[in-house]
């Protein structure tokens, strides 16, 4: 299975914004983006402020953003963007809600994992069922009504016995609803563009696949 392998922090620099892609260590002052938060490479400071970018650059940028704060290739990518296009309403809101729809990141907003990449792990992994069927493909679409679960098997694992107490404390979206007693989550509705905080303009995305 494919994925991005390299230096994480690096993807946040060469955006020139905070993706979150390491969890707790992204609001930390280990955070490389604090330090450095110019383009990497060693032109990127001089670049950073100096280069101009064009409207195409600016869409790019805007979907490659978008790309690697959900974890996905673009193969994948552009088959999640003809699908939106295919469906009625504004084909961004499309985009994004169906990147929010996948389980890996439902993992994440449910609070079972402190990012994309750990939640797509521990699926990956098997930790978790979808409507009590193991559920071990990162990518599945969840729907509304949907209930998420850590498998009993793997609740005495160590992981899962000391995030039991923080999962009392955390929030989800409005779309979902968690139970940290029995760590499970259900998916209360499809989520709307307002109940998606993700920090994008999902219409340069549009328009870059347009041109």
């Amino acid at each position: 299975m494919a994925r991005y392998t390299g230096p994480k922090c690096r993807l946040c620099r060469r955006e020139g914004v905070k993706l979150f892609l390491k969890g707790d260590r992204c609001s930390s002052p280990k955070c490389a983006f604090e330090r450095r938060s110019y383009a990497p490479g060693m032109h990127g400071r001089r670049r950073s402020f100096q280069r101009k970018v064009s409207g195409y650059g600016v869409q790019l940028r805007e979907k490659q953003k978008v790309r690697r704060i959900y974890g996905v290739l673009e193969r994948q990518f552009r088959r999640y963007f003809r699908s939106a296009i295919g469906q009625p309403g504004l084909t961004g809101a499309n985009l994004l809600q169906t990147l929010e729809r996948r389980l890996d990141n439902v993992v994440y907003r449910l609070g079972f994992a402190s990012s994309r990449n750990q939640a797509r792990q521990l699926v990956l992994h098997g930790h978790f069922q979808l409507n009590g069927r193991r559920a071990s493909v990162p990518s599945m679409l969840v729907g509304a009504g949907d209930v998420v679960s850590v498998r009993e098997s793997r609740r005495k694992n160590g992981y899962f016995t000391g995030l039991q107490e923080a999962l009392k404390f955390a929030t989800t979206p409005e779309w979902l609803a968690l139970d940290a007693a029995e760590m499970t989550g259900q998916i209360l509705s499809l989520p709307s563009r307002e109940q998606i905080e993700v920090p994008v303009k999902e219409q340069l995305i549009v328009e870059f696949y347009s041109r």
